[in-house]
């Protein structure tokens, strides 16, 4: 009995160590799998920032189709600009920041995209909370916020993209949010009047109209001329007729 137990020892040394070594693997897992932002020097205050962002893939599974951005306070929704991303895949803010999405990447690739910042906020880092979707459904939410000590980051298994700022250069100044942009004045589409929808007179059948009334009316609205010669004509028959009786009588008599 005495004779096996150093024959045990290295064995059991050397499970516990592969234990030890797998649980610590495990544990940096998650932590090596997240979403990051870069700009290489970037200071507060500056301005056409280039944004670098990579969302890794963590689904054995599913591709990345989606990702949504919501952006630190002193950034806006219309101060990002697109530049470009995976083929295929969209651009459009929202009301809190933005989304890129498209179709389904392979499974395991990570999102890689870049947009452009108007100007960065007077602030010692910014984080940027964002939404990871795959094509099956699941969502990792990169959305905690971490606290870095003395150069080293202090934070959770899921944090936000950090991206650290040198101070202001000097003399730089906020210059504020774009304008909004106002849509364009759309054509116009008034539509012919009620009485030509109606089917009334047009203007010139109008004015037709008036000017061959006014031709066969007298002054202050008299009879017609086609009922005065008609008149004309009665009386010239009657007279002509009282004649004929007249003539006739003296010849009877």
């Amino acid at each position: 009995m005495p004779r096996s137990t150093p024959a045990r020892t290295p064995r059991r040394i050397g499970v516990l160590t592969t234990a030890a070594f797998a649980a610590v693997v495990a544990g940096a897992g998650p932590a090596t799998a997240h979403t990051e932002v870069e700009a290489p020097g970037a200071r507060a205050l500056d301005q056409n920032v280039a944004l670098t962002f990579t969302a890794a893939s963590e689904s054995d599974t599913a591709g990345i189709s989606r990702l949504e951005v919501i952006l630190p306070e002193g950034m806006a929704p219309r101060d990002i600009t697109y530049r470009e991303g995976p083929e295929g895949w969209k651009f459009a803010t929202t009301s809190r920041g933005y989304t890129v999405s498209g179709p389904k990447l392979p499974v395991g690739e990570d999102a890689e995209y870049v947009v452009t910042a108007r100007q960065l906020p007077d602030v010692p880092a910014l984080h940027f909370k964002t939404l990871q979707t795959y094509d099956d459904g699941q969502v990792d939410r990169w959305i905690e916020l971490e606290e870095e000590k003395n150069g080293e980051a202090h934070g959770h298994s899921h944090p936000a993209p950090r991206l650290a700022l040198e101070p202001a250069a000097p003399g730089a100044k906020p210059v504020g949010s774009a304008p909004e942009q106002t849509p364009a004045a759309a054509p116009s589409t008034t539509g012919p009047s009620p009485a030509e929808a109606a089917g009334g007179p047009q203007p010139e059948a109008t004015a037709a109209a008036e000017a061959a009334a006014g031709d066969g009316a007298g002054d202050g609205g008299g009879i017609p001329v086609a009922a005065t010669a008609g008149i004309a004509a009665a009386v010239l028959a009657l007279g002509g007729g009282a004649w004929w009786f007249r003539n006739r009588r003296g010849g009877t008599a």
